[in-house]
């Protein structure tokens, strides 16, 4: 939410008072990241957590998934004031409860209900208390090293770590170099005005910085976000590595150790599909962005891993999405293998397949859903007979020959979202033409027009 016209300490106040009418628990540990605004509103929650009767331990300038990590190690409700990926100007809160789990939308709509109704602080001799305590960072630091300590150590690899000015500014590398690693930072002071680049590691961003990096010949580039709940990978020579084939990559490495339930989110390719199959494992997609609920109305015990782009639950750690654990088991994964990220992907003959990710943005925006809902229609047998449709967050249409497309509404901006891939370039042509020209066509019809299409 942008500050302060969205989100304000006011607002941050109530938000803390009302989190003790939940009942989650009577302590809260809170992290927050370098972004300007952010000391102010830790300092507004914690005065609303404890006047609803709640303890407050501030951990302090920390990754987001030390909240997950705490929520679950202190039986407390974590939260990071965070924003992720977004701009400078924007901040928020990302909640956990005593499992460890990000909040569900259960909870989430619970929340704003609370915000809105008038609530009056806990009587004088129920207040809660608050303090400052690091030790919850010092223990996830030395649970991670322990967690992902190489069985074998055949190099001792240079790790390009780019932390965005953000969260991680410290953990990242320092657990790098616990493992064994080099680590060479870039953006590691933390600033939050983000003066190295933008917060979010999207390829054109990343791919930019490769020539700095030709004198050091790193194993692998990692590159997180604001609050490092996301982490993006690229090879020096090779570019940016496409996330499915991380995810696919993560999958095979731990059904090596168990089998049992993958769950992804839909927007992810065939790779996964076909190594988790291969592994012996099973496959579920999800809503993008809700993963974490499903893994929790099925059980971590029950689950592997969950995946979206960017995101990784790892289930043998902990419950939460966590960028620096997968920094951890890729800078494992190279020292044992003693080997670059990309040349280990090749070994495990991990697939890489033509795909595309493009927005649509709308003018007026307000038609977007009536054209996605006749979009949806018209794509019906446009592209051929589908062998599958998976409706659980758009419409995903998968094909006999392995190509597949989905179409959703975004659930963050007003934006028609397309992803495509398939196994040859003529081909996702074919989709993402055909998608381009019945988004124009459906838009005129209703007196609208596409006033961009973004890709990527």
């Amino acid at each position: 939410m942008k500050y302060p016209e969205e989100l304000d300490p006011i607002l941050a106040y109530r938000i803390g008072l009302s989190l003790g009418r939940l009942g989650l628990s009577d302590t809260s540990h809170l992290v927050y990241d370098t972004r300007t605004t952010s000391h102010v509103l830790v300092h507004a929650l914690v005065s609303g957590i404890t006047a609803g009767g709640i303890d407050a331990s501030i951990i302090g300038l920390a990754p987001t998934p030390v909240a997950g990590y705490a929520g679950l190690k202190y039986k407390s409700i974590g939260i990071s004031v965070t924003a992720s990926h977004n701009p400078p100007e924007y901040n928020g809160f990302k909640f956990y409860d005593v499992e460890g789990y990000e909040f569900t939308r259960e909870l989430e709509k619970k929340i704003e209900e609370l915000v809105s109704t008038p609530l009056k602080p806990v009587e004088w001799n129920k207040s809660g208390k608050s303090n400052h305590d690091p030790l919850p960072l010092d223990n996830y630091i030395k649970d991670l090293v322990e967690s992902s300590t190489p069985v074998k150590k055949a190099w001792q690899p240079k790790v390009v770590i780019d932390c965005a000015n953000g969260a991680s500014y410290h953990v990242t590398p320092l657990v790098t170099r616990l493992l064994g690693g080099i680590p060479i930072t870039v953006n590691c002071s933390p600033d939050g005005f983000f003066p190295g680049r933008p917060p979010e590691p999207r390829k054109d961003v990343l791919e930019k910085l490769l020539p700095l990096y030709g004198s050091v010949e790193p194993a692998v580039i990692l590159a997180h976000d604001g609050d490092a709940d996301r982490l993006a990978v690229l090879d020096r020579h090779a570019g940016f590595i496409r996330q499915d084939r991380l995810l696919a990559l993560f999958a095979k490495i731990l059904l090596e150790e168990r089998r049992g339930l993958v769950i992804v989110s839909v927007d992810t390719g065939r790779v996964i599909e076909e190594v988790v199959k291969e592994a012996g494992g099973r496959l579920e997609r999800y809503i993008l962005g809700k993963t974490h609920e499903r893994v929790k109305e099925l059980g971590a015990s029950n689950v592997i891993m969950a995946g979206e782009p960017w995101k990784l639950i790892d289930t043998s750690w902990g419950t939460w999405v966590d960028g620096v654990r997968q920094a951890a088991l890729l800078v494992k994964l190279i020292i044992e293998r003693g080997k670059p990220l990309v040349k280990i992907l090749e070994e495990e003959k991990i697939p890489d397949y033509p795909w595309d990710r493009r927005s649509y943005v709308l003018d007026p925006p307000e038609v977007r859903v009536d054209v996605y809902r006749e979009l949806v229609e018209e794509l019906k047998g446009r592209l051929g007979e589908p062998s599958n449709i998976i409706n659980v967050d758009g419409y995903r249409f998968e094909y006999h020959d392995g190509s597949w497309v989905l179409i959703r509404i975004s659930g963050t901006e007003p934006k028609i979202r397309l992803y495509a891939e398939a196994e040859t370039l003529e081909r996702l042509r074919e989709i993402t033409e055909t998608v381009d020209e019945l988004v124009k066509k459906i838009a005129s019809l209703k007196n609208a027009r596409v006033a961009s299409i973004m890709i990527g």
